[in-house]
C-alpha cells in the first residue's frame, strides 16, 4: 500500500482502499491475537514500560526523517541536478563517515552522561542539518549537499545510541527479544512511512507550485517578455525559423517554470523534515534516564542471580 499509494493515486484507486481494509483487518486481528494468546509471538506487554514505549515512537519519527531525507538528497541530485548514480551516492557518502565518527565518541559517552541530552542534541543536529538541504537551488555545487549530509550522519550516531539505550534498558532479560523485535518492526514502519510520505508530498506540492507558478507567467509581463524574447534569439541564431524559434522558447519557459517548482517541492519536504526531528524534542523528558551499569543488574530481577564460575583447583 505504502510502495503503491502515489503510483495509483492513494484512495482513489480500488487496490489502495482495498489493501487497507486487509492491512487494518490483519493488524487488528495480530493484536486481538498476541493479547489473547497463552504464548504469543510478540508479547506488547513490553509496551507497558514507559521508556519503551516512548522510544518506540521516537525511532519511528527518526526513521521516518532519516531515510527520508536520504532518498529526497538521491532525487534531486538525480533528476534536477543530473548527477548520474555515482556522483549521486558520493553526495550520500559523507553521510556514513559522520556515523562512523559519531559512533566512536557516543559508544564512550552513553554511560558516562545523561542518554536524554545526547539524544536532544542528536536531534537538534539533525534538524539543523536538515534546514541546510532546504536552500536548495537549481546551481549549487556538489559541497553544498554533502556538508549538510556529513552533519546529518553525524547527527545520527548520537541518535541511535542513547535512544536504544534509553529504549531496552528497562527491558527485563526475559522480554528483551519482545522488545528489539517490537523496536525493529517500528523503525522499518517509520522508514517505509516516511518513503511513501516523502514521494507523495514531493509530487503534490509541485503540482501546486506549479499552479501558482504559471498564475504569474504571462506574455504581457515585462520580465516573461524578455526572457522569451532572449531564447527566441539563440534559436533564430542556431538556424531555427521563426515559428520554431518561439515555440522553443515557450517550451524552455515551461521547462523553468517545472524545474522552480520542483526545486521549492523539495525545499517544503526539506523543511517538513526538520519539523518531524524537532517533534521528537517534547518527547524526551517523558523518557528516565537510565544508568548501564544498574540497567544491567535490574535487568536479572530478583532471585535470577549470576553463575559464578568454578574455583581453580590448587595444585
Amino acid at each position: 500500500m505504502l510502495d503503491l499509494g502515489q503510483k495509483e493515486d492513494w484512495f482513489d484507486s480500488r487496490l489502495i482502499v482495498g489493501m487497507s481494509i486487509v492491512a487494518v483487518i490483519a493488524i487488528v486481528g495480530f493484536i486481538a491475537r498476541e493479547l489473547t494468546a497463552r504464548e504469543p509471538i510478540l508479547s506488547l506487554g513490553v509496551f507497558n514500560d514507559q521508556n519503551f514505549s516512548v522510544g518506540t515512537i521516537c525511532i519511528a519519527l527518526i526513521s521516518l526523517g532519516m531515510n527520508s531525507s536520504m532518498l529526497l538528497v538521491a532525487l534531486y541530485t538525480q533528476k534536477v541536478l543530473g548527477y548520474d548514480a555515482w556522483t549521486s551516492g558520493l553526495v550520500l557518502a559523507p553521510g556514513g563517515l559522520g556515523t562512523m565518527m559519531a559512533l566512536m565518541v557516543s559508544g564512550r559517552l552513553v554511560a558516562r552522561m545523561d542518554q536524554r541530552l545526547m539524544l536532544a542534541a542528536g536531534c537538534l543536529l539533525s534538524a539543523l542539518a536538515v534546514t541546510l538541504m532546504s536552500h536548495v537551488t537549481v546551481s549549487m555545487d556538489y559541497w553544498s549537499l554533502a556538508w549538510p549530509r556529513f552533519l546529518h550522519g553525524f547527527s545520527m550516531g548520537f541518535i541511535f545510541v542513547p535512544l536504544q539505550a534509553l529504549t531496552l534498558a528497562t527491558i527485563r532479560v526475559q522480554g528483551l527479544s519482545n522488545a528489539t523485535a517490537a523496536y525493529n518492526v517500528v523503525r522499518n514502519v517509520g522508514s517505509s512511512a516516511g518513503v511513501a510520505l516523502a514521494t507523495t508530498l514531493l509530487a503534490r506540492r509541485s503540482q501546486q507550485h506549479q499552479s501558482t507558478l504559471v498564475s504569474h507567467v504571462s506574455i504581457w509581463d515585462p520580465d516573461t517578455a524578455d526572457r522569451l524574447h532572449h531564447w527566441t534569439e539563440h534559436f533564430l541564431r542556431q538556424g531555427a525559423d521563426s515559428f520554431t524559434a518561439s515555440r522553443r522558447a515557450l517550451a524552455m519557459l515551461y521547462r523553468s517554470t517545472v524545474e522552480q517548482a520542483q526545486v521549492l517541492s523539495y525545499a517544503d519536504d526539506f523543511w517538513l523534515i526538520s519539523i518531524v526531528f524537532m517533534s521528537v524534542l517534547p518527547l524526551i523528558p517523558l523518557m528516565r534516564r537510565v544508568r548501564v551499569e544498574h540497567a544491567e543488574r535490574a535487568r536479572e530481577g530478583p532471585g535470577t542471580g549470576r553463575v559464578e564460575a568454578l574455583p581453580v583447583p590448587e595444585e
